[in-house]
Formats: structure tokens, sequence, C-alpha cells
């Protein structure tokens, strides 16, 4: 039996690329933005209810608590999380309250967004096989 020691060799810190491109930057306000819809949606309910409301335009609570299989109560404060983020906008009809998407929010945030990470020539982003690309929504309607 040998007793002589193994050198185990130290490990070299990897190299650090400098780049000169800090890549796409996006405003102060947008990264909290996005940050806090982000955080929103990061709840299965939460985005289960945009996305429902995207789909029928208008829910009544009721109906979203039985689409969601949940409480009034517990919808309830999901919905306001949403509403005070700007995300939907309630109306009131009698008793019962109706939520849909705020018009013109999200489309404006998105637009903002691919502003920014786009190259200034471009009108894409790519991800792998995936393309996202921009039309002018807000021409059309003007």
């Amino acid at each position: 039996m040998s007793t002589e020691l193994l050198e185990v060799p130290t490990p070299q810190p990897m190299p650090v690329e400098e780049t000169t491109d800090a890549g796409p930057r996006i405003s102060n306000q947008l990264e909290k933005d996005l940050l806090q819809i982000f955080k929103l949606l990061s709840d299965e309910t939460r985005l289960r209810t945009l996305l429902y409301l995207a789909a029928e335009e208008e829910l009544h609570v009721t109906a979203l608590c039985a689409k969601l299989n949940q409480s009034q109560p517990a919808v309830s404060h999901h919905l306001a999380l949403l509403r005070v983020a700007g995300l939907i906008e309630a109306r009131r009809d009698g008793k019962h309250n109706f939520y849909s998407i705020k018009q013109g929010y999200l489309q404006q945030f998105v637009g903002e967004l691919f502003t920014s990470i786009t190259a200034p020539d471009g009108d894409e982003i790519r991800f792998g096989n995936f393309v996202l690309k921009h039309a002018d929504l807000f021409s059309a309607s003007e």
C-alpha cells in the first residue's frame, strides 16, 4: 500500500469575458412594473383569473368563484390585488361587481417592454425557435 499523497489540482477561476454591450436596458419604472406584474402573476389563481377575464371579457365574482373553484372571499382578495396593480377594473351593476381587464394598460406595458428590448431597427425578439413580432396596435385604432 502506497503512502504517497495525491496532489489535487486547485480549481482555477473561470475567465470573465468583458463585454462592451450591456444588453437591452429598460427604465427603472418599467423594471419595477415588470417585477410587480410577475409577482402578481406567479400566483396560479391570479394568473387563471386574468386568463378567464381575457377569454370572457367580463365576469361576475360568482362566476369567477365557480371557474376557480374557490370561495368568494379568496377570489375577492385576488381581484383586489389585481385591481390595485391596475391590471383589471370593476364595474358595479346593482349589488354585483363585474371585472374585466383594464384596456390599454397591458398593451402599453408590453409595447414599452418590446420597444426597450428590441434592436433599434428590428421588430422582433427571438427566444430559441420562437419569434415574438411587434405590430403597432395603437395606430389601427386612432
